[in-house]
């Protein structure tokens, strides 16, 4: 579904991945956890998003390359700790044995912190950024992944285990530990571009929106989904008693709620000034619409 420009955006994040974590001068095989998880199969739909922002606003993807890499590595590092036996005790993870599988509990645990250092120590030495830029980076990848973010979405996730909670929860859940890195990759273009006032509030409304369809064809894949092109086991939130959108609204409620978000999404991208076009970012909602894992 992504055309030519968009698969040379990824080509170039996987080549910027490559050479990011290089090789250990402590004799450990840490950097080698890290890259395993790194390099396991993503479709880099977080970093992808804030290039494609990037060149709509600007036509200089350079200037957010070294963000790209350090916001896949925030990611990588959640999952890593999401697949751990103390949280959703997964085994697969695309296809490809959990990070804790290959190389242990402690390690993996290592791995993702290592990740998560990584990503703001390559903000800090971006030679493309001025020094205004990379704090104001710093400061929204802080909050975005932070308690107030993606580890506080992932807290209040785990504590609604075995309860029930209403839909307002669940999508105070998804904002924060799904969408904040998702809403991140948008306004880390913003920060990088600089464009008007509106265009950015804009721009800040469509994340929003994003965050919440990815989570709730997430939802949808973990009940419907095949799990040979997920690549890991589906029906893990019914084993773990998470409230989703499925078991809130039913599976036509849910697919409604997508239909809905997908909508907003849409309406959003129509308000940006003409002068811009917002061709990539109509495409990254219908991969995320119609995406099968």
């Amino acid at each position: 579904m992504m055309n030519q420009q968009m698969n040379e955006f990824v080509r170039k994040i996987e080549e910027e991945l490559a050479i990011a974590i290089p090789s250990s001068q402590l004799n450990t095989n840490l950097e080698e956890s890290m890259r395993y998880s790194l390099e396991a199969g993503s479709k880099r739909m977080r970093p992808l998003l804030l290039l494609v922002t990037l060149d709509m606003l600007t036509s200089n993807i350079a200037q957010g390359m070294r963000t790209a890499v350090a916001l896949e590595m925030i990611h990588t590092y959640s999952l890593i700790h999401d697949d751990l036996p103390a949280m959703d005790n997964d085994d697969y993870r695309r296809g490809k044995l959990t990070n804790h599988k290959v190389y242990g509990d402690w390690k993996a645990i290592l791995a993702g912190d290592a990740l998560l250092t990584k990503a703001f120590e390559m903000i800090s030495f971006d030679d493309q950024l001025t020094s205004d830029v990379k704090v104001r980076l710093i400061q929204r990848l802080s909050q975005a992944s932070g308690h107030l973010g993606m580890v506080g979405g992932q807290v209040l996730d785990m504590e609604s285990e075995n309860k029930q909670i209403d839909l307002e929860t669940l999508q105070q859940i998804h904002r924060a530990k799904t969408g904040a890195l998702l809403e991140f990759a948008i306004m880390a273009a913003v920060d990088i571009a600089q464009p008007d006032k509106e265009t950015a509030q804009v721009l800040e409304k469509y994340g929003q929106h994003l965050g919440l369809m990815f989570q709730i064809k997430d939802d949808l894949l973990d009940v419907f989904g095949d799990e040979a092109k997920l690549g890991k086991k589906v029906g893990s939130d019914v084993e773990n008693n998470k409230s989703t959108y499925v078991s809130l609204l039913g599976e036509q409620g849910a697919k409604d709620k997508l239909n809905e978000e997908v909508e907003r999404a849409y309406d959003s991208l129509h308000q940006i000034n003409s002068q811009y076009d917002t061709s990539h970012l109509e495409t990254i909602i219908e991969i995320f619409n119609h995406r099968n894992h």
